[in-house]
């Protein structure tokens, strides 16, 4: 099975949206170079971004996200985003009315069953968790074998935690860092064993 790694963009002390769910400059960075990320033409970062970047999407095979999320993108009209092949959503309510079940989206309850969907769709693939509270659920569960975080010069002071509500101390290995245009990005395995009692 492929890596498990929670991602997602933060500010410098550690929020992935404000208090109004809104990313407000987290993803400047990806239009603050000359180097097309996707054939989209609005992406463009700097060729150090590019590289880390593009290699990591290239690996990634499935996506876990919250129902909060999947709601606030009105499910990417039923796309996953960023060429993902299939998202799955953690959720104790079913699929929306009038959802096609023909989408490559999954509707699990509960964050064990949905990373074990997501590890058996992705196959050698990275499963991608999104950053946030089901992420911050992944971590404490033990599911997590990498944490990645493109870290923004921004500070919001309050707002949506990138580990969620997670209480334990976890320990990462030493961070593998690359420095790109508006943006640090930082790279953690975990250690075995890595909650702290």
């Amino acid at each position: 099975m492929g890596k498990v790694v929670m991602y997602s963009s933060v500010s410098v002390d550690g929020f992935i949206a404000d208090e109004n769910d809104q990313p407000g400059p987290l993803f400047d960075w990806l239009t603050s170079g000359d180097v097309a990320l996707d054939d989209s033409g609005i992406l463009k970062v700097s060729r150090a971004s590019y590289e880390y970047t593009r290699a990591y999407w290239d690996q990634i095979g499935v996506t876990v996200v919250g129902r909060h999320v999947f709601d606030m993108t009105d499910g990417w009209d039923g796309k996953p985003p960023a060429g993902v092949e299939h998202v799955v959503v953690v959720t104790h309510r079913p699929a929306p009315d009038g959802w096609d079940p023909s989408t490559p989206f999954s509707f699990v309850d509960g964050v064990e069953a949905a990373v074990a969907k997501a590890q058996e769709l992705a196959g050698e693939r990275v499963v991608e968790v999104a950053a946030g509270d089901v992420g911050g659920q992944v971590l404490a569960a033990g599911l997590v074998d990498e944490v990645r975080m493109d870290v923004v010069p921004v500070i919001f002071g309050t707002g949506k935690r990138y580990f969620g509500s997670v209480a334990a101390q976890h320990l990462l290995q030493d961070p593998i860092t690359i420095q790109g245009t508006r943006v640090l990005h930082l790279r953690y395995e975990l250690r075995p064993s890595s909650v702290v009692e």
